[in-house]
């Protein structure tokens, strides 16, 4: 039956950021954790509802708290040969089978097993933007989280099977440029490469990364510039981040932030979303220093 319920559950594709898509997934949810008998209230947002279901128990005890979300990575239309339901040699594949279908069928399952035993109350938050940091639903977890006895994120295990009992903090920064076009052949001395300007800027982020201990940094998406014969006067860089404290989190985010242009050009860092309360948003104009090219 948990098997057949993964399957149902990855065939219903729930992209990040397709509110359609997500919402008829939240209804299924929803619809489940009332059978199971929990009172489900949803939370409404522009890119997906997010899911709050409280189970009652003993009276008086904190409630367990389970983390759960329903977005996951892949696009509509990965139900191909490619990324199809299968399963070999004992392993099941399919686009969000692992991240994280498979722990919603989980916790169901836990639910399943509990729902005529005695236990303290139990309460599940599912949202609908973890994989982008949940910038619409870090108040809701906050506030679902405050006074409960433990919380239980049901996120897949490591790759060899082991249990994770930590996550790492996650924070999206971007870095724009804006640097001055001009012709690239008749007149390029007036113009200000804004990419030239974000390779170099994302050669220091490398740099501040080396002098920190365990941060994980990976620059997901770059654009800028648009003909070979103009220089760019526009380029942006998409950057994420993960750390295990709050303190190395904020030194790298303080590191960034006082970055400045190494050209005639403008530099914006800005956080996107983040995991933690550290928040960075600085801008800076008009460098002519060029030491660190």
């Amino acid at each position: 039956m948990s098997i057949e319920r993964l399957r149902e559950y990855v065939g219903a594709e729930t992209p990040t950021g397709d509110a359609t898509a997500l919402n008829a997934f939240a209804d299924r949810l929803a619809a489940r954790y009332a059978e199971l008998g929990g009172t489900v209230r949803r939370v409404p947002t522009p890119t997906g509802d997010h899911l709050v279901a409280d189970f009652p128990g003993r009276a008086g005890e904190a409630p367990l708290l389970f983390l759960a979300h329903h977005d996951t990575v892949w696009p509509i239309g990965q139900l191909t040969d490619a990324m199809a339901w299968r399963e070999v040699d004992g392993i099941i594949h399919g686009p969000g089978v692992f991240d994280m279908k498979g722990g919603l069928v989980v916790l169901e399952t836990a639910l399943e097993q509990v729902a005529d035993r005695d236990h303290r109350p139990l309460r599940v938050v599912v949202v609908a933007d973890e994989e982008i940091g949940s910038p619409s639903a870090r108040e809701l977890v906050t506030a679902e989280a405050a006074g409960v006895y433990a919380a239980f994120g049901f996120e897949p295990p490591h790759p060899n099977g082991d249990l994770k009992t930590s996550r790492w903090g996650s924070t999206r920064v971007r870095i724009e440029v804006t640097g001055r076009e001009a012709h690239a052949a008749l007149d390029p001395a007036s113009g200000v490469s804004a990419i030239d300007e974000l390779v170099d800027q994302l050669v220091a982020v490398r740099r501040i990364v080396a002098e920190h201990d365990q941060v994980l940094c990976n620059v997901g998406t770059i654009t800028g510039g648009g003909r070979t014969n103009v220089v760019p006067g526009s380029a942006a860089a998409d950057i994420g981040f993960r750390f295990v404290d709050p303190s190395t989190e904020e030194s790298v985010l303080a590191a960034v932030a006082a970055l400045r242009p190494v050209r005639d050009a403008q530099l914006t860092a800005r956080v996107m979303s983040t995991a933690s309360a550290a928040v960075v948003s600085a801008t800076a104009a008009g460098a002519t220093d060029t030491s660190r090219m």
